[in-house]
């Protein structure tokens, strides 16, 4: 018993947070200052009202790690292990549909000339396949919105501005949207990000062919379009061994992120196969700002 005591100490990420607030013997409103969130939100966070964020989709456990004076990554790491072990315990919990107001939210954005039809679909198939398409790709490319500008003090500010929030609250919500799923998508995280960030959209119930366009106002490239396109098989390419190593290699993976994991599979080769090595220089080759020209 004691052994298992001690291995989930060592993989709880809360615990080890605690821990070290009591050595240094400072306060919970401290460590809220240093990671630039609320101190409600470190509250929730200690007192496991709220899960750890995912380390991919925040900042906040390097800037922990830097307050805590703890090793680079160590935050990170445990709560990744937290949530895969939580994951797993979850996974056979029934899903549930989205809120009433999520879905009027997302239809009143629809394209005029094909609200009704698209309305029609998704009432006669309640979080069916082309609301849960359509829900999906909304998130997408709103989190990846709210990731790059994560670190923006005046996108933030201004994000907070249009939903009469402050700074500090608005990058609490900005972290659990980052954190959130389609199955959990709350009202909060729509009238906060979905409705100011996104103008407006349309699909094609035919091709599945889809257009969203963006806020000017706090977007960059507002107009984003996804389609599904029809390869031939000699288009079809198995992922290369190299990449699968690096994937599971952790020292070399471990701080990819999804948008960096896609960019390497694209990568292609017709008779080279690339080492794991290989693929994590071409990581930091893509990293490095020295290699891009800002548009």
């Amino acid at each position: 018993m004691g052994l298992l005591r001690r291995e989930e100490f060592q993989v709880d990420v809360i615990l080890v947070i605690r821990q070290r607030l009591e050595d240094l013997g400072v306060e919970q409103r401290d460590l809220a200052t240093a990671a630039q969130v609320t101190e409600s939100y470190i509250s929730q966070l200690l007192t496991r009202k709220k899960a750890p964020p995912a380390p991919s989709r925040t900042d906040i456990y390097d800037k922990m790690e830097k307050f805590l004076t703890l090793p680079s990554g160590q935050l990170s790491k445990l709560a990744d292990l937290q949530r895969k072990e939580e994951l797993k315990r979850r996974l056979g919990d029934p899903l549930t549909p989205l809120f009433k107001e999520v879905r009027e939210l997302i239809l009143r954005k629809c394209n005029p000339d094909n609200a009704k039809p698209i309305r029609a679909i998704f009432e006669k198939q309640p979080f069916g396949e082309l609301e849960h398409l359509v829900t999906q790709k909304l998130l997408d490319v709103v989190k990846k919105v709210a990731k790059e500008e994560l670190e923006s003090e005046h996108w933030l500010r201004t994000v907070a501005r249009l939903s009469d929030q402050s700074y500090e609250q608005m990058r609490v919500m900005v972290l659990e949207f980052l954190d959130t799923d389609i199955f959990n998508l709350s009202v909060e995280h729509c009238v906060a990000f979905l409705d100011p960030l996104i103008e407006s959209w349309d699909i094609d119930p035919a091709t599945f062919d889809m257009e969203i366009v963006l806020n000017r106002r706090l977007v960059t490239g507002p107009r984003k379009k996804f389609g599904f396109v029809e390869r031939e098989p000699d288009e079809l390419f198995d992922e290369e061994p190299g990449l699968k190593e690096f994937l599971r290699d952790t020292s070399l993976s471990g701080d990819a992120t999804e948008e960096e994991i896609e960019f390497l599979k694209k990568l292609r080769f017709k008779r080279k196969r690339p080492t794991p090595l290989y693929y994590y220089r071409e990581l930091q080759n893509f990293r490095d700002s020295l290699h891009f020209r800002t548009p």
